[in-house]
This record gives C-alpha cells, sequence and structure tokens, in this order.
C-alpha cells in the first residue's frame, strides 16, 4: 500500500470514453473473471448505468458501477487498486453512487459479494447493506457462494 493519499487529491466522477482502457485495466488487476473492454464501452453510452472513477493526481485508483434496474440500484464492479485500499476510496464511491441514485429518485440498493470477501463485506455493512440472501456457487475462478446484501429506505 502506498503512503495515506491526500484525499483533497481525489476527485470522483463519471467514467468517460477516454478512462475506457483504465477501468479495464483496473478489472483486469481486481477480479478473478473482469469484464472485458467492450463491457466499458457500452456502459458509457448507456442512460440506465452509471460508472463512477475515483481519481487520484490524475491515475485512476478505483471505481464502482450501479445499474438503474426499475429504479433499484444495482451495485457491482466495485474495485480499488490494493496500493489503494485502505483508504476509505471504496467508502467515497459508494456515497457519491447513492447521490446520483438519490438524484434519480433510487432508495433501494443491491448487490453480490464472494462469501469469502470479508473486506468487502464489511465495507457494504459499514454502508448500510445487510445479507438477505445466499446464491450457492454463483462464483467460479475460485468456487465461492455470493452473498445477496440489500440496502433498504
Amino acid at each position: 500500500m502506498i503512503n495515506k493519499i491526500n484525499l483533497d487529491d481525489l476527485v470522483i466522477r463519471e467514467m468517460q470514453a477516454e478512462d475506457v482502457d483504465a477501468v479495464t485495466d483496473l478489472e483486469q488487476s481486481c477480479f478473478s473473471m473482469p469484464w472485458k473492454r467492450a463491457d466499458f464501452e457500452d456502459i458509457v453510452t448507456r442512460s440506465d448505468r452509471i460508472y463512477l472513477v475515483a481519481v487520484y493526481r490524475g491515475e485512476l485508483a478505483g471505481g464502482c458501477m450501479m445499474s438503474d434496474i426499475v429504479g433499484e440500484g444495482d451495485i457491482s464492479n466495485v474495485a480499488v487498486y490494493e496500493q489503494y485500499r485502505g483508504q476509505r476510496i471504496a467508502d467515497m464511491l459508494l456515497k457519491a453512487m447513492f447521490s446520483l441514485g438519490e438524484e434519480r429518485s433510487i432508495v433501494d440498493y443491491t448487490l453480490e459479494v464472494r462469501s469469502q470477501n470479508q473486506s468487502a463485506i464489511r465495507l457494504y455493512e459499514r454502508n448500510g447493506f445487510v445479507t438477505e440472501g445466499v446464491r450457492k456457487n454463483f462464483y467460479q475462478k475460485p468456487t465461492d457462494d455470493a452473498l445477496i446484501m440489500w440496502k433498504r429506505s
């Protein structure tokens, strides 16, 4: 991990077309079954999806996505480069996403997380999510259950 960052130098904004390569690299570094470049190119063009990036001093530090599914926010692809973890960047991304969701009248959010990913589970619990179900063997590489978590108004 790098030294503690100055959060005044962190910018959270919506992904732009010029961010797609960097977001694709982030995805590949954080997930065993990463989304492809074409998936992120598609997000830029869609009004029902928002992908936020966290940029620290000009470099991508993290990102996350929300799909607006009939008025509910489906959070996915929450990722922070390892050297930036532990600095509350994912918390800031989620809070920014909730603000954008509020603008869209979204009040309930859901996500899936690997049952073995304790740091992510703690992140989501800190942000008001509770486990409401399990999808057995949902993930591969390695096989793991998905906890279905909800943040309800």
